[in-house]
């Protein structure tokens, strides 16, 4: 797994929490990708922990979108925590209606 990505499965692996550190951009994202479509035939629950990243860029915000389309179908996925300069980026692009952010519970 890269630096700034840990993830973290319950429920008998239908629940997936990711946690992420530090930036979630173009040179991440394809392992973050590539990790997530091998977990999603199994889940039920996808849950991102957004509390110690810093910076999510515009292929970041792409894999949030696609997962969440794809949670659609079989289940529910959640961002959770994210920091204030990570929720001006869900603002200012409009994502933050478009994913399901919740503030303050632990994950």
């Amino acid at each position: 797994m890269g630096e700034g990505m840990e993830f973290e499965s319950k429920d008998e692996g239908r629940t997936l929490i990711v946690k992420l550190f530090g930036d979630l951009d173009s040179m991440n994202t394809p392992e973050l990708e590539q990790r997530l479509k091998k977990e999603l035939p199994n889940l039920k629950t996808l849950e991102f922990d957004l509390k110690e990243l810093d910076y999510v860029s515009s292929a970041g915000l792409r894999v949030f979108l696609s997962m969440q389309k794809k949670m659609r179908g079989q289940g529910s996925m959640t961002l959770r925590n994210p920091g204030e300069e990570v929720m001006e980026i869900f603002r200012v692009t409009g994502f933050e209606k478009l994913l399901h952010i919740v503030q303050g519970e632990e994950v």
